[in-house]
């Protein structure tokens, strides 16, 4: 998780959609995601294999739908990974002073990203945890350090323009159809926190501290991005202009006004730095995820990308392959069947958060759940229960489709149609393998120990 493109991804969007009161969003959505988490860490908890979602999934609610929770977040996190190094290249080439580039020029460069990213994730697991952590610490105390200079010096508006409109129509009231957009698009900002299930069987007492991990992760991201957006809000000048407006990016605009041109190229860094940390850790839950499938026999290739490799013992070929989607991906970019494709991003997510938190419901409402070490206790099943409600809704708002000025039907819909389309693609191929997937990871690791209890 990102607190730089957590905030900077969704802020303008979703201030000209609900105006200054989109804000609440993020207490909602934090709120409704962290429920998420705290079924998630029971969940990794009880099965801490690689691939978190598709794991569960499996474990919970059987083959089927463990193959479509990972078909979802598989396709879901490999165009995240076009989009963020397509992004951190636009920002890199402006520090540059390259202020138009061509969309070769930036599909370039985004493809150097990727290979770079490519290169820290295969190196080893060192390498990506000093990255991973330089790169959060550092957007942590900027994103925290530059809401408090905001805040003290360059208040522009009282605390209650977190409450206003700005005048947006229909945004006056908070169950509206501006402020279930805002709600969608935050959506996306609250998103990540189940990478640490992704590397279980890489952590030590993974069934304690990856519950840990996945909670408390989201919590401390949550509360820098409520806290940097809230500031963010107070400093616009004449906001209710800008929300007018309806252009410009407003991060970028109000940094400039307070604190001059100069903060320009720090602040195109920082927005680099989220985007590239953001990266590493998505290609590494998402190899995590098809070497994990490919473990178990349930893809095309499984082979090859069931391999380990090099000294650490790491999913090379998984890798590999999301990085060749990922630079297909950016192939694309500027092309209508980009803007479709990049839809399916949030609502992979949500697709495959859902399959495991609805089955541990179901597994809860029949009698049929065991907790594992961590666990909620008697909070366990009201927390599982409104999970899968906030999860539902959640997945049905961020896909409705909402008419875009100037956009083409199918733009509109895409969230719909590319779902569709690659539900299609994935029954095929499901079809075509599941005669040869093995049992889950969990019930082949039981069955060793009992051979070898017997053995001995």
């Amino acid at each position: 998780m990102s607190p730089i493109a957590a905030v900077y991804a969704i802020f303008t969007l979703g201030l000209f959609a609900a105006g200054p009161k989109f804000f609440w969003a993020f207490p909602i959505v934090l709120v409704g995601q962290m429920l998420v988490a705290g079924v998630f860490g029971e969940l990794a908890s009880r099965w801490p294999y690689a691939g978190s979602v598709y794991q569960w999934s499996r474990h919970v609610r059987g083959t089927t739908w463990g193959w479509v929770a990972a078909w979802a977040y598989m396709w879901g996190l490999t165009i995240a990974l076009g989009t963020l190094s397509y992004a951190a290249s636009g920002f890199l080439l402006q520090i540059f002073g390259v202020d138009a580039p061509s969309r070769w020029l930036t599909a370039t460069v985004a493809i150097v990203i990727i290979a770079l990213g490519t290169g820290v994730n295969i190196v080893g697991r060192r390498v990506l945890k000093i990255m991973v952590i330089a790169s959060i610490t550092c957007e942590v105390i900027g994103s925290v350090g530059l809401g408090i200079v905001l805040l003290l010096f360059y208040r522009e508006n009282p605390f209650s323009a977190l409450f206003s409109s700005a005048n947006i129509p229909d945004a006056a009231t908070w169950t509206s159809g501006p402020m279930l957009l805002a709600i969608a698009y935050v959506g996306w900002s609250f998103l990540g926190f189940e990478a640490a299930g992704s590397v279980a069987e890489e952590v030590d007492d993974p069934e304690r501290n990856v519950p840990k991990a996945i909670i408390y992760g989201l919590l401390l991201v949550g509360l820098v991005v409520m806290f940097s957006s809230a500031a963010l809000i107070l400093a616009i000048p004449n906001l209710d202009q800008v929300v007018a407006s309806q252009s410009g990016d407003v991060v970028s605009q109000t940094l400039t006004a307070h604190l001059g041109a100069g903060v320009t190229k720090p602040l195109l860094a920082m927005f680099v730095i989220g985007f590239l940390s953001s990266f590493l850790a998505v290609q590494a839950a998402v190899s995590r995820c098809i070497w994990g499938a490919a473990r178990d026999r349930s893809l095309p290739g499984s082979k090859v990308l069931g391999k380990l490799a090099g000294p650490e013992r790491l999913p090379v070929n998984a890798i590999a392959l999301t990085a060749i989607v990922a630079v297909v991906f950016i192939l694309l970019a500027g092309s209508q069947f980009y803007n479709v494709l990049v839809n399916f991003n949030i609502i992979g997510f949500y697709i495959a958060f859902g399959v495991p938190v609805i089955g541990a419901a179901i597994a809860r409402l029949t009698g049929k759940w065991r907790p594992g070490p961590f666990n909620l206790g008697r909070w366990g099943a009201p927390i599982t229960y409104i999970a899968s409600l906030w999860i539902i809704f959640e997945t049905v708002n961020v896909a409705w489709p909402r008419t875009q000025p100037g956009q083409p039907w199918f733009i509109n819909w895409a969230s719909v149609l590319t779902t569709a389309v690659l539900a299609i693609v994935g029954i095929a191929i499901y079809l075509s393998v599941r005669r040869n997937i093995e049992a889950p990871v969990g019930e082949r690791f039981a069955q060793e120990a009992v051979d070898a209890t017997q053995e001995t």
